[in-house]
Order: structure tokens, then C-alpha cells, then sequence
């Protein structure tokens, strides 16, 4: 299953107001609920939280880069050579 690790580490660090702070935070809910009706879920892994989907088309559709193991994401290259 693709998935990346949720590291929050700033989200309105270079915010100037009150206002942007809410608007960055409410930016940031309209793409988790997005994400959440797309199928992602959220998870734990060695105390860090996941975000994961099973469908490897979507996940990279979003333009995510999968933290899977290297012989996990070998298994997702297609075979072009015939």
C-alpha cells in the first residue's frame, strides 16, 4: 500500500495574522477532506502517523512519492520493454 509519513512541522510559520493563520488552516481541512473522500487514510507506524492509500493510480495521481519499501516500488514499474 503507497504511502508517505504526515510531518507537521510549520504549517503557519510564515504567517503574518490571525486571518492568514485561519485561512492556512482552512486551506489545509478543504485538502484532508478531499483527500479523505479519495480514499486515503490515516495511520500509525512506529509512533508517526501515515497517510495511506490502497490504490497505487490514485496516491500517484496526487503527485505523492511513496515511502514503501524500494522492492514494494518495483513492483509498480510497468514493463516497457517488449
Amino acid at each position: 500500500m503507497s504511502y508517505f509519513t504526515w510531518k507537521e512541522a510549520g504549517l503557519t510559520s510564515d504567517c503574518s495574522s490571525l486571518e492568514a493563520m485561519a485561512s492556512r488552516f482552512e486551506e489545509a481541512a478543504k485538502l484532508m477532506r478531499r483527500m479523505s473522500k479519495d480514499g486515503f487514510k490515516l495511520s500509525r507506524k512506529n509512533n508517526k502517523q501515515i497517510i495511506q492509500h490502497k490504490s497505487h493510480n490514485i496516491f500517484n495521481s496526487w503527485g505523492f512519492i511513496s515511502e514503501e519499501p524500494p522492492y514494494r516500488q518495483l513492483e509498480l514499474i510497468e514493463d516497457t520493454i517488449k
